[in-house]
């Protein structure tokens, strides 16, 4: 039986020959900096409208009545819609492109989050809230295309990892100028302030990206969907996802009211304190990445790489289940934040795994694939979730999410194990 590393660069790396898709982006430049950039911009923007409800929850659900369970309700309504979006998602990136698309989904979003200030009833905030789902998520399909594109493999990492700490800028800064926004303006006015900040983003994406196709050229054959489905390490990734990333969602959708109903913080000083969590999350993102990378320019393949990556965060996740004995708030903080930075270097790394291993032209259908994994976590726990807070039972949440992470590398790890080479390549291409 094939080790992961061989199985995976069996996969991986194949000879090149003329007219397959390029090993790496055709002379990169400048400007696949500029793209980063905005792929950074775009993913701030993604994860301050998406926090914005779960710092403000509270005043929300004190407005329009809703109880704990109510909440978790509205958190699922995004999570299903989000999961669904990320199957047409990545099939309508790579069917449009990244520039159009991403412009597409950008707008979308903004749009479904101003109209969130605007509801006057839960049922409204739960329908608001899955258009943003819906939105949201080709935020992640084009990202990895965009990558894709312009980024050879060993500055992968750095990239995603860049790219993805947007993510955790945009929930280190939401606390502060969403609370900002609440206590001077009201909560509706936050939501439509931060919605309408994605219109300044889509101008200058506009302007930035380069028209038309770039990076590798595509084959003019479609890959076809059962070529895709049949992909084994797709599944195991997908499944691998969907065991990690309730952590990430309960950190964003519950630790704020955990600090608040069971801790006794106000939000002036959740806002103030908060963004400690997600800047470590940044320091994960782009250390993940970074991480792997150095690997690679050691002579460690790629995919051996990512995977002593899960391996690193699996370890120190589980530091998380401390939080259930009731630490002094310092203390909280602080093993949060290592969960935080660990969540983020299992993220990394199965992420850039699969841009290693798969074709530019299918990549975002794939990851959209992958990535509904997430959702499918999400949905799967948040009703748990909500059960045991509404019962002050959060310390049984903080246990079980500390299981999740080696179990999640576990998946990652057997899934490479006896990978076959890949239907999605000819034996003569190269990406």
């Amino acid at each position: 039986m094939a080790s992961p590393v061989q199985a995976a660069s069996a996969s991986a790396a194949p000879a090149p020959s003329a007219g397959a898709e390029a090993a790496a982006p055709a002379a990169p430049g400048r400007m696949r900096w500029a793209i980063l950039a905005l792929l950074f911009a775009s993913t701030v923007l993604n994860y301050v409208d998406r926090q914005t409800l779960s710092i403000l929850a509270p005043m929300v659900q004190k407005d329009l009545g809703m109880d704990d369970i109510g909440y978790a309700q509205v958190v699922q309504f995004f999570l299903i819609a989000y999961t669904i979006a990320y199957l047409l998602a990545g099939w309508l990136t790579d069917r449009l492109g990244t520039r159009l698309a991403l412009a597409l989904f950008v707008g979308w979003w903004s749009l479904a989050n101003m109209a969130t200030g605007l509801v006057r009833s839960a049922g409204a905030l739960g329908g608001a809230r899955a258009m943003l789902g819906l939105g949201e998520a080709g935020n992640y399909t084009a990202g990895p295309k965009a990558i894709s594109e312009h980024f050879p493999p060993q500055e992968r990492g750095f990239a995603f990892g860049t790219y993805t700490a947007g993510a955790m800028v945009g929930a280190t800064i939401a606390p502060p100028l969403i609370g900002w926004l609440a206590l001077t303006q009201g909560w509706r006015a936050a939501f439509v302030v931060t919605g309408a900040l994605g219109f300044v983003w889509l101008a200058a994406w506009l302007a930035i990206y380069p028209r038309g196709k770039v990076g590798p050229t595509v084959t003019a054959e479609p890959t076809l969907w059962r070529a895709i489905l049949r992909e084994r390490p797709l599944w195991g990734f997908a499944l691998s996802r969907m065991l990690a990333d309730p952590v990430w969602y309960f950190y964003l959708f519950w630790f704020p009211k955990y600090l608040s109903d069971e801790r006794g913080l106000n939000l002036a000083t959740i806002a103030a304190t908060a963004w400690i969590v997600y800047l470590a999350a940044d320091l994960g993102s782009i250390g993940g990445g970074v991480f792997s990378g150095r690997l690679i320019r050691r002579g460690i393949d790629p995919a051996r790489s990512r995977l002593i990556g899960l391996a690193v965060a699996a370890v120190l996740a589980p530091v998380g289940m401390a939080i259930s004995t009731g630490p002094a708030i310092p203390l909280t903080f602080a093993i949060a934040a290592a969960v935080a930075f660990a969540h983020l270097v299992f993220q990394i790394n199965l992420s850039t795994l699969v841009v290693d291993l798969y074709p530019t032209r299918v990549v975002a259908t794939v990851f959209g694939i992958v990535a509904a994994g997430s959702g499918l976590g999400g949905i799967f726990s948040t009703q748990l979730v909500g059960r045991l807070a509404q019962s002050g039972h959060y310390d049984q949440v903080f246990l079980l999410m500390g299981m999740l992470h080696p179990l999640a590398a576990l998946v990652a790890w057997l899934s490479l194990r006896s990978q076959p080479r890949s239907a999605l390549r000819s034996p003569d291409q190269a990406d």
